[in-house]
This record gives structure tokens, C-alpha cells and sequence, in this order.
């Protein structure tokens, strides 16, 4: 089977290729990157038995991926991703996602690709109870444009379904180490913040409300599962380890690190109220999803450990 990854060395796409060899169907995998985030030292030392080929593009490029031929499975992680950034630059992202995803999604029809969509559970808006997949559409307000990017994307992908086989996932706010990880997600600056010993930024509103939260090793046990088990179901799926209170979050942290210092500010994207996303689909289809943030965060404070 081949598969090809784009945004290969970012944070998800790194931690996907540094355990490819855990994917049995797996044999040839294709490489994406533009090296705009310059995480080169995700591609350094890769331990596997299966043949990796990398390609320096741009997805935004119509022809970015014309040379590249039988490809079974696309897992697209090519993105720009901060999303309380995305506020500030909004017009540059919906034209990069947008013609990155478009160039991905015609790629797969082309070549009767199947494809790994990644969306965001983002795209929920305020309410006050379990959110599921099927929410009604009123409660579908994406809290950033980037997850107006997200949602724009699950629609193109539903209007063409007899054209592309697909699963959708929405993924909870990533936490983890990873090769190319990231620190503008919350748990993962957190615990950088915590580690140098600077300020834990808090957003005013947040500490008691909820948000989903996912495992980095949950989203490999996602792809391992999706890809053993031909999971291409054209339906949206919430993905997800868990669902926090920032206050958990950092009382968390304090068991590896014990002293540490919280400054609270504002921030437009956190202005709603607590929600709790749910997961049984998923778990109806056979995967479940449940690893502790505990580790993850363990993991990421030990990076820095060194520091006093």
C-alpha cells in the first residue's frame, strides 16, 4: 500500500512518520512538506523498514502533486494551524488551507485516492450540553477562521461524496511531544511556560469550561486503525482522548512541575460557554480513544526537565 502525507514534519505528521512501521499495510510512503515551520529535524533519523521518499513542495501549487502516481491512501495535515492566531491573518489563511486542500482534493478523485480528512471540533459553537457529530446546524459556529476553514472543507467533501472515498475527524486540540511539535496549542504552551519558568497564559473565561482534548498518540492510533481496517466511511467522526477544565489541565502540570506562575488575559476565541464533545461514534466503530493527558504532559515537561 502507498501512502502519501502531507505537512509530513509538522507536529502530527512527525509523530505519524517516527512510528509508520506500527502501520502493517504500509509500504511505500510519499513525504509533503514546504519547510515553511523549518522542521527539518523531523525527517533526521527516521527508524523504519519501509521506504520513505520525500518532495520539498507547496500544496498551494495546482501541480504540486502531478508526478506523484498510485497512491492508495492521503493523510492531509498540510495546513496553517494556529488558530487564535488566525484572527490576525485571516485572508493569508483561508487562501493557503483552501488551495492546499482543493489541490489534495482533486488529487484524490484523479487518482481514486481514498483520504484522511483532519477537521476540528472548533467548528461547534456555544452550547451547553454533549456535543455530537449531528448537532444541529445552528450550533455548527466555528469558534476561529480556521475552523471556518475546517467546516468549509467537510462541506466540499460531503457535496462531492460519490466522487471520493473519505473519513472526516474532528480533532480535539492536540497534546503531546512530537519531533515537530508546536507550543501554540494550550496544554503544549502550558507546559513550555511552566518549564522555563515564565507566566501560563490563562484566557479569563476558561478555567472551568470544558474542551476536548486529543492524545498525539491517539491521533497514530486513529491512522493505524482507519488504514488497517479501510475506514473510509464518508461520514464525520469527533476524535478525541478527553474533555478538560484548564484547571485540570494545570493541576496536572504542578505534579511535575511545582511551582508555577499564571497571569490571566482576554482572548476572543475562548468568550463561550463549556462543552463537552462526544465520542461514541467513534467508539461504535470500533476504535476507542482514551489516552491520559497525564503522560502526555509528563512527556513534554521532561523535554526541559533539565532546566531549574
Amino acid at each position: 500500500m502507498n501512502l502519501l502525507v502531507t505537512g509530513a514534519c509538522g507536529h502530527i505528521g512527525s509523530y505519524l512518520i517516527h512510528n509508520i512501521d506500527k502501520i502493517s499495510k504500509v509500504s511505500n510512503v510519499f513525504l509533503i512538506d514546504n519547510f515553511i515551520s523549518e522542521k527539518v529535524s523531523s525527517l533526521f533519523k527516521i527508524k523504519t523498514k519501509k521506504k520513505l521518499y520525500f518532495f520539498l513542495r507547496d500544496l498551494k501549487n495546482s501541480d504540486a502533486l502531478k508526478d506523484l502516481k498510485k497512491i492508495d491512501i492521503v493523510i492531509h495535515l498540510a495546513s496553517m494551524t494556529n488558530a487564535a492566531g488566525s484572527f490576525n491573518n485571516k485572508k493569508e489563511m483561508f487562501e493557503n488551507n483552501l488551495k492546499c486542500f482543493h489541490n489534495v482534493f482533486k488529487f484524490c478523485i484523479k487518482n481514486k485516492s481514498k483520504l484522511i480528512h483532519i477537521s476540528s471540533t472548533s467548528i461547534y459553537g456555544k452550547s451547553s450540553g454533549v456535543v455530537k457529530e449531528n448537532v444541529e446546524k445552528k450550533y455548527l459556529k466555528p469558534q476561529s477562521p480556521y475552523a471556518e476553514i475546517k467546516l468549509k472543507e467537510e462541506k466540499i467533501l460531503k457535496k462531492n461524496s460519490k466522487k471520493i472515498k473519505f473519513s472526516t475527524f474532528r480533532f480535539g486540540t492536540i497534546a503531546g511531544p512530537s519531533r515537530g511539535m508546536r507550543f501554540h496549542t494550550a496544554v503544549n504552551s502550558f507546559c513550555l511556560m511552566a518549564s522555563i519558568n515564565d507566566y501560563i497564559k490563562v484566557y479569563k473565561t476558561a478555567t472551568n469550561q470544558y474542551r476536548p482534548y486529543l492524545s498525539i498518540r491517539d491521533s497514530f492510533k486513529l491512522f493505524k486503525f482507519c488504514i488497517e481496517n479501510n475506514f473510509f466511511t464518508n461520514d464525520a467522526y469527533n476524535a478525541l482522548s478527553g474533555n478538560y477544565t484548564v484547571s485540570e489541565i494545570l493541576k496536572i502540570i504542578k505534579k511535575y512541575k511545582k511551582n508555577i506562575k499564571i497571569k490571566t488575559i482576554n482572548s476572543p476565541i475562548m468568550n463561550q460557554l463549556s462543552y463537552h464533545v462526544d465520542k461514541t461514534k467513534l467508539k461504535k466503530s470500533g476504535l476507542m480513544l482514551n489516552s491520559k493527558l497525564d503522560l502526555d504532559i509528563k512527556n513534554t515537561i521532561k523535554l526541559l526537565s533539565y532546566l531549574k
